[in-house]
């Protein structure tokens, strides 16, 4: 999950002089649960992922409400679909769990379980894979809750369907190939996962139960990666004669109004930038219950879905959702933008991301036209993005620019800090001037390489 340097809160230990709970500094390498806050530039932050990522719109709205009263009101979506709420203090996230049982909402122990977010609800789906997480989680508890296991140990269980999580990493995913059969797969996505197992349900938790136990046996922080080919194959013998389930589709965009097979719709929501105020989320869930909207399912790509909504009030509600703060259209500029919360939001970042990206789109509209990701990482962490992108990296001295790559990647040009409006600006001029017709922003950079984008960068 990209997160390190974490706190844990000890409920029976130390306290304060008032007598409040006081967070101690854990061991590095797990993700910011409710028992593990982590500490950031702006207070602590807390990760939690609802079971089956899906909440009632009371529960979202109460915890907006909780993340304004025991925060500093700012509630972020990742771009595995996990919900963030940042600000808090050491006194306060006792109180944030206390909010969350009385909200009736139920956060899973162990490692996170993701699934596809319109499961049960989207009728190309192959199989429920919210069936398949509690069969998980009740028949495999001891081995989720083994301490030997990596913390940021990923599962990802996909049923299909119009929004599917091919493009989603994890250590162990589970793929429904049809009503009845799952393909078990380690180490990837839905292209470079490597499958190991397929079979019926009890077959499938079998397999993923010896998968556990594998990486248990490795020694606590190890991956899906870490296993030796020999001993997965001395475990499943007909891996070699599997393949990966072809896609049958894209996964389609997150952001938008989409008819389902069966005529029913959905409204994909995104955050600017996958972060939210309180009281922006509070005043878009009354509108939406208003509306007549039911449920709220967290997704992928730093959004979620509203789900219920009649088709005649979508309109209303994304106009709405742009007032507050919300993309609800799809094809916007700022979807090809991936943000970490930046300075002030976080200790290690050295620019203000969104503030950056705000310029940017304006700056330079050439650059989004789909083809291509902006990752704008405030430090080499690169938390917002796990994949090669158009990068900018925050330093001490200023931006390390990354054509194609990882925020920690060895840089194609350093650029000081008072002159990068200039070199973005130089990058999409360099762009509208050598692209070819027909040619994407991706293309051209591409077709340019390292040496004419660093000229173009360079001239005065």
């Amino acid at each position: 999950m990209g997160i390190e340097a974490v706190t844990a809160i000890d409920r029976t230990g130390e306290t304060d002089r008032h007598g409040r709970p006081t967070a101690k500094i854990r061991a590095r390498g797990a993700c910011p649960a409710l028992a593990a806050p982590m500490p950031t530039g702006d207070g602590l932050l807390v990760r939690l992922r609802p079971a089956g990522g899906a909440l009632t719109l009371s529960q979202f709205s109460s915890l907006a409400r909780a993340a304004a009263a025991r925060g500093n009101g700012i509630l972020e979506i990742t771009a595995r679909g996990n919900l963030q709420i940042r600000g808090l203090r050491a006194e306060t996230v006792g109180q944030l769990a206390a909010d969350i049982d009385a909200a009736g909402i139920t956060v899973p122990d162990g490692p996170a379980i993701e699934i596809s977010p319109l499961h049960g609800i989207d009728p190309e789906e192959a199989s429920d894979p919210a069936t398949m997480e509690l069969a998980l989680r009740g028949t495999l508890r001891d081995r989720l809750a083994s301490p030997r296991l990596a913390p940021k140990l990923s599962i990802v269980v996909d049923g299909g369907g119009a929004f599917n999580l091919l493009a989603l990493s994890a250590d162990i995913r589970l793929v429904a190939s049809s009503h009845a059969d799952w393909l078990v797969a380690i180490n990837g996505d839905g292209e470079t996962a490597t499958p190991v197992s397929v079979g019926p349900a009890e077959a499938a938790i079998s397999a993923v139960g010896d998968i556990l136990s594998l990486l248990a046996a490795l020694g606590q922080g190890r991956r899906a990666r870490h296993i030796d080919p020999a001993l997965l194959r001395a475990r499943f013998p007909a891996m070699d004669s599997l393949r990966a389930i072809p896609s049958r589709a894209a996964s389609m965009p997150l952001s938008g109004l989409h008819r389902l097979a069966d005529g029913k719709t959905v409204l994909g929501i995104r955050p600017e930038f996958g972060q939210m105020r309180a009281a922006d989320l509070t005043a878009l869930i009354d509108l939406a219950s208003a509306h007549g909207a039911a449920a709220i399912r967290l997704a992928p790509d730093r959004g979620f879905f509203l789900i219920g909504l009649p088709a005649d009030t979508v309109p209303a509600m994304q106009i709405a959702a742009t007032k507050h703060g919300f993309s609800a259209q799809a094809g916007e500029s700022s979807e090809h933008i991936a943000a970490c919360a930046g300075a002030g939001g976080c200790g290690s970042a050295f620019y203000e991301t969104r503030t950056l990206a705000r310029r940017i789109l304006a700056a330079a509209p050439a650059l989004f036209d789909g083809s291509l990701t902006l990752h704008l990482s405030g430090c080499a962490k690169g938390c917002a993005h796990a994949r090669p992108a158009l990068t900018l990296t925050g330093t001490a001295e200023g931006y390390d620019l990354i054509l194609n790559g990882l925020a920690a990647d060895r840089p194609d040009e350093r650029i000081a800090g008072g002159r990068i409006d200039f070199a973005i600006e130089r990058l999409a001029r360099s762009i509208e001037d050598n692209r070819s017709a027909g040619e994407s922003a991706a293309a051209c950079l591409t077709r340019l390489g390292a040496t004419g984008v660093l000229e173009a960068l360079r001239q005065e």
